[in-house]
């Protein structure tokens, strides 16, 4: 029993190591290898599936060396770039070493393969306690953190691992393949749905708010040890006999056309009913049924091939599906994002990947004698789950606004695009986004380019985080999808929060216009508009721009107005001049030219404050920061008197 519990432990942690490896490498296709929407989607993708193609090879070196030897070299090279990205050096040497990580990674669960046929327990603890760390770390992994803490946890971690592969292994069988095939694809669905803390807490969002657009939830990491819960029982328990074993597949495929709906209150069903089918499917391909009695008890010497009643041919067939399914996995990521540049549907990808997995699942031999797996399926889960369960208590914070003593005289008003929290070197830098922020001791913080659950960005909540270390309450609405859009933060209260579909013209990213009213407390009331205009390909946003300024028009009422974000056009503009002709005043006049793009040149004023007729500004200013691509504008406006 002591060397099944071995190589499940040690193939978890693997798994764990290589999912932070790839939050790191993901992110890096965009912001350091390519610049989104700007660099073609295509060269970006050839990037990312080149690597995975590449390891297509790797089990036709297992087969001609062995896989001990090419599994210890492996392991070896994946711990000490996991452990080097603990550093996050940024730029082209963390994209270099994320890529080596990744390569040693792939290497390494294809010699995994060849000595192992029941990855089942291993891959399910492996996804289900990376669940739970990154809901308990807040959706913001260690290798970001640079503190004394995360070099621990790193240190520990690879440490623990290398000893596990250093240590002899169970004969193996000749079954597996099939629960091999499905690491990859069951990787998508958990990193993008089943076991997503950031959608679930995004799920939340929309629940405590409604008519289409997000708030600060009150304990919304909450589904995050249901779902851990019930996937690692369903993936280590005995499935169901006859037609009960497609209660699976069916829950799955359910959970993926949710999440494809695009409708924000739908997330929490989606991960439910998606955790509880992943975990059920993959116990339908455990090769429990063929159990072999030596492989429990015999381990093979530190420094053999493959093991002696399991031929190489057999070996390289796991070897094969292992690799095959991780091309998937990179097939289905790059495929799904990249409709955010190119402007193709994409809603079909999460669907088609959960009908691949339920068919491989529901076609698999019925178990015939249930083999124990190496940890108690009730002790297990709850063992974990009880770490995620710290999640709601230790991670989730609920910045209260209220009102101060009268209204104010003035509101210092901040409008920034933060490109989903990762800075011009490619880190994801939320402590430089805060910091910019908080100098300029904002009333209202208007965001761009908020990313609240993509797994191509590392499936980080960067709205939750940035709210509670700027200990301000949000308002999100959803542009592209129910996670990436715009948001207000305000040390006032909010309300009447609406939100404006923008019409597409052209642009493959989605847009929209969020209103929201700030309760200034005796009946003073100001309304501010957050917008991310985003033009066809060689137009300017003139038609979004007019779409806006009508909106906000109509929303404020005649109360005093805040319009701002991304315009992504320049003052004489025609796009910025619906702005001017709607009868509002550009805050900037002032220190204009004002250039706040790219970063660390910037050349373009694409970033704007605009403000009422009754409103006064005074003291533009973009601060200097690399912690995005653009730069802050901020503006203290002065309120009419009473």
């Amino acid at each position: 029993m002591r060397y099944r519990q071995l190589t499940t432990g040690t193939l978890a942690l693997g798994v764990i190591l290589l999912i932070d490896v790839l939050r790191v490498w993901l992110p890096g296709i965009i912001t350091i290898f390519g610049q989104a929407a700007s660099t073609p989607a295509e060269l970006m993708g050839a990037f990312a599936l080149g690597w995975f193609v590449l390891a297509l090879g790797a089990p036709a070196v297992v087969r001609r060396v062995g896989a001990r030897p090419v599994l210890v070299v492996a392991a070896v090279a994946l711990a000490a770039a996991r452990l080097a990205l603990t550093a996050a050096p940024g730029g082209r040497t963390q994209l270099w070493l994320a890529t080596a990580g990744l390569l040693a990674g792939l290497v390494w669960l294809v010699g995994v393969a060849a000595d192992t046929d029941r990855p089942v327990p291993g891959l399910a603890l492996g996804f289900a306690v990376n669940a739970a760390l990154h809901a308990v770390w807040d959706t913001v992994d260690v290798v970001w953190w640079g503190t004394w803490v995360a070099w621990l946890f790193s240190s520990v971690a690879v440490l623990l691992f290398l000893l596990g592969t250093a240590q002899p292994v169970a004969r193996a069988g000749d079954g597996g393949a099939r629960a091999w095939l499905l690491a990859g694809p069951a990787l998508l669905l958990a990193g993008m749905v089943a076991l997503s803390p950031a959608l679930a807490r995004t799920g939340m969002s929309y629940l405590f708010a409604g008519d289409g657009v997000a708030g600060s939830p009150l304990f919304g990491l909450a589904p995050v040890p249901v779902a851990v819960a019930a996937f690692l029982f369903t993936a280590s328990t005995r499935p169901p006999r006859g037609w009960g074993r497609a209660y699976g597949p069916v829950a799955l495929l359910v959970g993926a056309l949710l999440f494809a709906s695009d409708r924000g209150d739908l997330l929490v069903p989606a991960v439910l009913l998606a955790a509880v089918g992943l975990g059920a499917c993959l116990a339908l391909t455990d090769d429990a049924n063929r159990p072999n009695e030596t492989a429990e008890t015999e381990p093979t010497g530190a420094g053999s091939g493959t093991t002696s009643d399991v031929t190489s041919a057999t070996a390289a067939r796991r070897g094969y599906a292992v690799a095959i399914g991780m091309l998937v996995f990179a097939l289905g990521a790059v495929g799904y994002y990249s409709a955010y540049d190119l402007g193709y549907p994409n809603a079909a990808v999460p669907v088609v990947v959960a009908g691949l997995v339920a068919v491989v699942a529901f076609t698999a031999q019925p178990v015939v004698q249930w083999l124990p797996g190496p940890f108690p399926p009730l002790r297990a889960a709850a063992a974990v789950t009880a770490l995620a369960l710290l999640a709601p208590v230790v991670a989730d914070e609920v910045p209260v606004a209220s009102n101060r003593d009268g209204p104010p005289e003035r509101l210092t008003v901040v409008a920034y695009n933060i490109r989903m929290g990762f800075g011009l070197d490619g880190r994801f830098d939320l402590t430089g986004l805060t910091e910019v922020v908080e100098r300029q001791r904002p009333d209202v913080v208007l965001l761009s380019e908020v990313d609240r659950a993509w797994l191509l960005n590392g499936g980080h909540d960067t709205l939750d985080v940035m709210a509670d270390r700027l200990g301000m309450p949000y308002v999100f609405a959803p542009a592209a999808d129910p996670v990436w859009g715009d948001a207000v933060l305000s040390r006032w209260p909010m309300d009447d929060a609406r939100s404006l579909p923008l019409p597409a013209v052209g642009a493959p990213t989605g847009a929209q216009a969020l209103g929201v009213t700030l309760d200034l407390s005796d009946g003073v009331r100001t309304a501010v508009v957050s917008t991310h205009l985003q033009p066809p390909p060689g137009q300017g946003p003139v038609v979004q721009a007019r779409a806006v300024a009508d909106f906000a028009i109509r929303y404020a009422a005649g109360r005093p107005l805040v319009v701002a974000g991304d315009m992504n056009t320049e003052p004489g503009d025609e796009a910025f001049e619906q702005f001017t002709a709607a009868g509002l005043v550009d805050a900037l006049a002032a220190v204009r030219p004002l250039a706040t793009s790219p970063a660390d040149d910037p050349r373009e004023q694409i970033d704007h404050i605009f403000v009422s007729a009754g409103l006064t500004p005074s003291d533009p200013v973009a601060p200097r920061s690399t912690a995005s691509d653009h730069l802050p504008v901020a503006v203290t406006v002065t309120l009419p008197p009473r």
